[in-house]
């Protein structure tokens, strides 16, 4: 019996580069049938969607769901269904919990509990123990027991040598590593860009060189060893220059960016305070231009929330004390049809290759879009509709997006053929 029908729906498919207005049904968690006038009598459940927008499961690559360890800002359960109010179907956890994701045990545990959730939870396992910096972990037994990548994510792996070492096994076993970029050398107080905000709150903040010099340092390292190296919550033109220029290269370095870096600049500080608080921190308004030139351009292939919910209590500390980082998986695909697509810089088309697609390919994962036989995780949505950001299904709330009207409203979320999330 045919699960779930979808009735009059707009099919954006970046894989096949298919739009056009049809049905589908979904049967036993794939795609049964796409065409027109299809019957739907015997679907358990029809959605009439004209009007709505029907595209592949957005796909995130850089979570923090703080589980294990830090459970009071959030859990992967909590994580997950934030997640798929956002329109995602797979996410992937950063290592950064307690203890560090460095270990068989806390690998299984992650991966286990993803599994409860209704969408895919992936996870990287850090790259260096207890992410010190000092000693690699054993990478092939933790990619053979389920790793998606490796990632020191939250710090910068300073010592040269020990990431080539790393980026050599890493190309050996064919998977991703993904790199914070900041030399913590040149910055005083981070999370503050170091420019006009920081000289008037009197903070010394980080200089827009200390990510671009390691930016630069790693994409030589990619060349170098011929690994998959992924540039993190990429901020400053600089950064985006150095990424450029190496692709042109020839090298295999991918890049992401988050949100907030294409919607704010360093002045929302002025207005948010610690909710406008984040590593790397929000730049300069040509900063931010560039970012959304190299979303356009192809230099960056990603859009990755990093999605970092704390608690109330913590971002109320005063600005220098307080944690950084904000949530954003609930806000993403609307700040990119806001801020990217109805400006038009990119097409919604493209919105989805950056969104779906390319971090699909980035982890290997499947990627056949919209056709029967392919797996029905679908992201269900109106672009036009205008909403206002009110509530939360994460733990935490730590958004400067929260009380914004936005573009792009997520209707439903599909996940191996079951609806997770309904507006």
């Amino acid at each position: 019996m045919t699960e779930i029908g979808i009735c009059g729906v707009k099919i954006l498919d970046p894989v096949s580069g298919t739009e056009k207005t049809a049905d589908i049904l979904i049967r036993d968690g794939k795609v049964a049938a796409v065409g027109e006038a299809l019957d739907t009598a015997g679907c358990e459940r029809i959605l009439q969607a004209s009007g709505l927008t029907i595209a592949p499961g957005l796909v995130d690559v850089h979570v923090h769901f703080r589980d294990p360890g830090l459970t009071y800002k959030e859990d992967i359960l909590t994580g997950a269904a934030a997640a798929a109010a956002g329109g995602f179907t797979t996410v992937v956890c950063m290592a950064n919990t307690r203890p560090v994701n460095d270990n068989p045990e806390t690998l299984s545990y992650v991966l286990e509990k993803g599994k409860q959730t209704g969408i895919h939870v992936l996870a990287c396992a850090a790259v260096t123990k207890d992410m010190q910096g000092k000693e690699l972990t054993d990478m092939e037994e933790l990619r053979c027991l389920g790793a998606a990548g490796f990632t020191d994510d939250g710090k910068p792996i300073l010592d040269r040598e020990l990431l080539r070492k790393a980026l050599e096994e890493a190309a050996r076993l064919n998977v991703p590593v993904s790199l914070h970029e900041e030399d913590p050398a040149l910055i005083s107080d981070n999370g503050i860009n170091r420019g006009m905000v920081s000289e008037k709150l009197g903070i010394g903040g980080s200089p827009a060189e200390a990510e671009i010099s390691m930016v630069e340092r790693d994409c030589r390292l990619a060349e170098e060893t011929g690994a998959k190296v992924n540039i993190q919550h990429i901020s400053t033109a600089g950064a985006v220059e150095a990424v450029r220029r190496s692709k042109k290269r020839g090298s295999r370095v991918t890049a992401e960016a988050a949100p907030h870096h294409f919607t704010l600049n360093e002045e929302a500080v002025l207005e948010y305070g610690t909710l406008a608080k984040m590593n790397p921190p929000l730049r300069t308004e040509q900063d931010r231009l560039a970012v959304i030139e190299g979303l356009r351009d192809g230099t960056i292939d990603m859009i990755a929330t990093d999605h970092a919910p704390h608690s109330r209590e913590e971002k109320d500390l005063p600005l220098t004390e307080a944690p950084s980082g904000i949530i954003g998986l609930e806000t993403a695909l609307a700040l990119g049809i806001t801020h990217l697509v109805r400006p038009g810089y990119l097409s919604l088309m493209q919105l989805m290759e950056k969104m779906s697609l390319n971090p699909a390919r980035l982890y290997g994962l499947p990627c056949e879009g919209i056709q029967v036989g392919a797996p029905a995780d679908f992201v269900i949505f109106n672009e036009k509709e205008e909403w206002t950001v009110e509530s939360f299904r994460s733990r935490s709330s730590n958004s400067p997006f929260l009380g914004k009207r936005l573009f792009g409203r997520v209707h439903y979320t599909i996940c191996q053929g079951k609806i997770v999330y309904e507006a």
